[in-house]
């Protein structure tokens, strides 16, 4: 072997190592998030009743924080409904930009109870890894555990956003429990928005970090964005699904939407496009509309049977 070949085999090598250690390293930042505060209050937004509570997930070690908030304890005529909401990545139940508890004073005031929690590794939840969406599923699901059994006889629906809103699609989409599924700006497939759009995140060329990250970073974490797939769900589902999209988010773009509801099947599935919102902007822009758009929907797919 020639002193050149052996120096190019040297360098190509110290690069693919050099290139797997900053992957890894970026890819554990994105797995762990810096943690938000929780440092808003229910009451600042007429709630005068929330019940601290904490639950386990489906995987049984993460034990997950929040409240309940019943709309009789509120004040407020019971319509046989609760809520369970689904924040988005490096959030937590606050989902500060919306803010969450806005849109939940409106929906206790129309009589769902509301149930807000923090996903693993966020708010007061425990810590472990960030998969964006994809361990996430076990703890909505021990959220709607949690919901089914303190109050049996209540229909169960499911608002999330970004992340929330995949995980919401996921779960939803397949658990006979939920009634209906409010989607705000999801994806439609995580390993198909990661290859697109995984620059935004990481600050890193597209080439060849891409190809790195998605390939080391599933086999040493044990998460594997390939099986985080909301549109496998809502193929399977034949319940009512409300997709909200901002014309103007730049994260997930409103393809993802579009693309969800051509393989909604029931017939009360539907899209929203928000003219000039940016991502999970659109509460914040036009709340009024929004709280009754979203009121109106559940009202409609949610309705008590006699």
């Amino acid at each position: 072997m020639s002193v050149v070949l052996a120096i190019a085999l040297g360098l190509l090598l110290l690069g693919m190592i050099v290139g797997v250690a900053v992957a890894l390293r970026v890819t554990w930042r994105l797995t762990h998030p810096i943690r938000k505060p929780i440092n808003m209050e229910p009451t600042e937004f007429g709630i005068s009743y929330a019940e601290t509570i904490r639950f386990t997930s489906r995987e049984q070690d993460i034990t997950l924080a929040g409240w309940y908030m019943s709309a009789e304890k509120n004040g407020f005529p019971s319509n046989g409904s609760t809520l369970l909401f689904a924040h988005g990545y490096s959030q937590n139940r606050l989902e500060p930009h919306l803010p969450a508890l806005s849109l939940a004073s409106r929906l206790i005031q129309s009589g769902f109870d509301v149930l807000m929690f923090d996903f693993r590794n966020a708010g007061e939840s425990s810590d472990s890894l960030t998969t964006i969406g994809l361990r996430e599923q076990q703890d909505l699901l021990g959220a709607i555990d949690y919901a089914a059994a303190v109050q049996p006889d209540k229909k169960l629906g499911l608002v999330g956003f970004s992340m929330g809103a995949a995980t919401a699609l996921m779960v939803g989409g397949v658990d006979s429990r939920i009634q209906a599924v409010v989607a705000d700006s999801p994806f439609y497939s995580l390993q198909e928005y990661l290859e697109e759009n995984l620059p935004q995140w990481t600050g890193l060329p597209r080439f060849p970090f891409n190809w790195f990250i998605l390939t080391f970073s599933p086999l040493l974490l044990g998460a594997n964005p390939r099986h985080v797939k909301p549109y496998q769900a809502v193929k399977e589902a034949d319940k009512p699904i409300l997709f909200i999209h901002g014309t103007k988010d730049t994260t997930i773009p409103t393809v993802n939407s579009e693309r969800l509801l051509r393989l909604a099947k029931n017939k009360d599935s539907g899209l929203w496009l928000v003219p000039d919102a940016g991502h999970v902007r659109s509460y914040a822009l036009v709340p009024e509309e929004y709280a009754e758009r979203v009121i109106s929907f559940l009202e409609k797919t949610m309705r008590r049977t006699i």
